[in-house]
Order: structure tokens, then sequence, then C-alpha cells
């Protein structure tokens, strides 16, 4: 386990579920900004919901705020140039994260993103989780609107997620005068452990996935958790195929007699996600494991509780993309009020608007078929986290919006801009 993970108390957090939650309180946390906002992302489309930001953000810089926004460059492409230069001339400061450009029309800068969202106001309230900003996550989307959440942050812990976002500007690959202002503010950045004053009573961790020192920090907490489960463990995760050792971990719990029940996308935004999570369920329900597909609409959350105490809410998904490639953060809770009211949510998803996927669903399926896949799967599963290891680990850049081709006004896919998205992508 990392040393550098530990807990810190004194914290309150409370849970938003999909975006009629968590939107409002992220867009009035900016506008009552009085002296600083980062929002970091992996997708900002320019529909109702990115322009509500745009909104938010321009209003808090032109009245002096530091403002501070990172997009991913896989994630958000599309970003017409007048949407750009509407923040900077307001003073915001728009950075892409490892921009790439396109080959026939095709985005080939897909590994190593930076999947977080990540949001801190003056260095004392944050907000992590799974939710992008993008009308999708909202219900008037339609059928296709996602299922999501995240954690809103007082206390503490907000001083070690404050220091993480300056330095991952400081150290991303900005040069000149923009890498020492940054390094200004992070020396000028209040630490974790200057004893902020206590917001509440729970305990937390702030834990990230990266390709340098934390390559696996997110996996070896939940595996540590699972191991630690004596009564229940209920885990949410839109894309689920983690590696051997998490899923032994999951079928040595059952076996011992830990209600083990995941919740697993019914109605996914890409079918190859429900394809490669029914993979492994020959493997779990014959240990005892109860999994349930979310059939309402496409699952995007990434949650998870053990026991009546440890809860976990934020970007990574069980998959070899988060869990092997991409930048996450996650924030573990140690309290049993939160992790209460997140068993509430989780039971009500799994009593009103989930199937349980039971062993006679799966029987009709061919045996020798189920052998060989079973066979392969294993090996994958074995063997992947070491394999995408070895994908190149580029150095990546934060690049100024200005001077990428990010900026646009060839593709505007994602509609006008009072209109809603026309398109989604996976996160």
């Amino acid at each position: 386990m990392n040393r550098d993970n530990h807990w810190i108390g004194g914290n309150r957090i409370g849970l938003l579920e999909n975006g009629e939650e968590f939107f409002p309180r992220v867009f009035d946390a900016i506008r009552q900004a009085r002296r600083e906002a980062i929002v970091e992302t992996f997708i900002l489309f320019e529909d109702k919901v990115g322009l509500q930001l745009h909104a938010a953000m321009c209003e808090a810089a032109r009245r002096g705020v530091k403002v501070d926004l990172m997009v991913d460059g896989f994630g958000s492409p599309d970003l017409s140039r007048e949407f750009i230069e509407g923040l900077t001339s307001a003073g915001v400061k728009v950075r892409v994260f490892d921009p790439g450009r396109r080959f026939m029309g095709q985005r080939l800068n897909v590994f190593r993103r930076m999947h977080r969202k990540i949001v801190v106001i003056d260095g004392e309230r944050a907000f992590v989780g799974g939710i992008n900003y993008s009308a999708d996550h909202v219900l008037d989307f339609g059928p296709m609107a996602k299922q999501d959440y995240a954690v809103e942050l007082a206390g503490p812990i907000v001083g070690e997620i404050h220091q993480f976002v300056l330095r991952s500007i400081a150290m991303g690959g900005l040069g000149g005068k923009g890498a020492g202002w940054f390094r200004r503010r992070l020396r000028q950045a209040p630490q974790a452990d200057e004893k902020a004053q206590p917001a509440g009573t729970a305990d937390a961790m702030f834990v990230t996935r990266d390709n340098r020192r934390h390559t696996n920090d997110i996996e070896q907490q939940y595996r540590a958790a699972i191991r630690a489960a004596r009564e229940r463990i209920v885990i949410a995760n839109a894309y689920f195929f983690p590696g051997y050792r998490l899923i032994k971990e999951l079928r040595r719990a059952a076996r011992r007699g830990v209600d083990v029940r995941l919740i697993l996308q019914g109605e996914p935004d890409m079918p190859i996600v429900k394809t490669a999570a029914s993979m492994l369920y020959h493997h779990l329900l014959h240990a005892g494991v109860r999994i349930y597909e979310y059939c309402e609409r496409p699952l995007h959350g990434k949650v998870a509780l053990m026991d009546d105490r440890w809860s976990t809410v934020g970007s990574s998904n069980l998959d070899p993309l988060s869990l092997s490639l991409n930048l996450e953060a996650n924030v573990v809770v140690r309290d049993t009020a939160f992790n209460n009211l997140l068993w509430e949510r989780m039971d009500r998803l799994m009593q009103h608007s989930c199937k349980q996927v039971e062993a006679a669903d799966l029987a009709s399926e061919w045996s020798g078929w189920r052998l060989v896949r079973s066979f392969f799967v294993f090996h994958i599963l074995r063997w992947y986290p070491a394999l995408l290891g070895r994908l190149p680990r580029h150095v990546p850049r934060l690049a100024p919006a200005e001077a990428t081709d990010l900026a646009s006004r060839r593709d505007r896919p994602h509609g006008d801009p009072a209109g809603g998205a026309t398109q989604t992508e996976a996160a």
C-alpha cells in the first residue's frame, strides 16, 4: 500500500446523485468563489450544461477570481473557438491535457488520458466524482441519460486535493512563466496537515492513479477493503473488467460468507462494455457473487461500499483503461452515516431498476464454448495489467487552449450553443 495515502479526519462529505444534484452545487460554488476556482474534467461539451459552466467561470473570472480549467484532449476535442475565446477573454486560464491531432478524422490519442473530475473552490470546498459536464448527465436528455455520482467535501481533506491539483498543473509540462506562476500558488496554498478547521466527523483519503509513482493505488484500496470485509460488499461500476487479483478477492469474499453484490450495466452506452463484463459472470456467480444489471438507462457510476463504514466515489472504472492507463481520482470515506446513505441509494437501484442475473440465465450457453472462453478470459485478466503497462509512456503535455487545434470552427458535433448534445462518449 502506498504510504502517501493516509486518512484525514474532520471532514463533511455529501453524496450528489446525477447532474440534477451535482451541477447546481458546482455552478453555485464557482459563482461564490472569493479567490480561486479550479476545474478538471475529462469531458466538456458545448451544450446547455457546458454553457452553464462557461457562464459561471466567466462571471467569477471577471470579478477577479483566479479561474483555471483543464480538459482532456481526447475527451473534449470539439469546443469551438468562440467558446474558448469567451473563457480566455474573461480571464479564465484554459489548458488541454495531452492534445492530439486527428488523422483522417480519427482521434489517435486514446491512451493515458486525464480522466479525473475534480473541482476545488478557494482551497476550502471540493467536488470529486464521475460526472462530466455534458447534457447526458441530466434526465431530460432522454433514455441515454447517465446514472452517476460525485461527492462534495469540506474540511482538512480539501487541502490535500487543492495541493494535488496545483501540483499537477505546475508539473504538467508548462514552461516559462506559466509553471512559475503555479509553483508560487502551490507554495502559498495551505497544506492539508496545517490543522484546517474540522467541518464534520468523517475520515477521508484522496487516492489517485498516474503512470509514475501511483500506478495501482486505487486498485490496492479496493483489494484491501474487499479482504477486510466481513458482512457486505456492493460495487456499482460502469465499465467492469478488473484484473485477476481483484476478481480473486471478490470470489474469496463471497466464499467466506460475505454478501457480495455487483451493479453493472444492463443498458450500456457501448455494447462491448456489457459483453466484456458478462464474460466474467460464470466465474463470479459460481463463487456466490450476486450480479445486478442496471436496466433503466446507462450506468456511469464508479462507487463502492464495504461493511458499514468504508465507501468510495470517484472517476475510476474497474477496467483496463482506468486501472492501468488513465489518470484517475477517488475519495475513500470511513464514515457510518455516509456508508448508510450510499447503501440506501444502491439498494434502491437493485430493488427498482435492476435485473438480477441468475445462473439459469447463462445455462443456455454452449458448455464447450464457455470452457474455451473462460480459458482466454482467465489469462487476459491475469496478464493485461503488465501488458498494458508496457505501452509507451510518453510525457503528457499541458498546453494553453489557444496553442492547440482543440478549438475549431469546423467541428461542432455537439449541437449549437443553445442546444443539447447530439453525441456522447464513454468516460
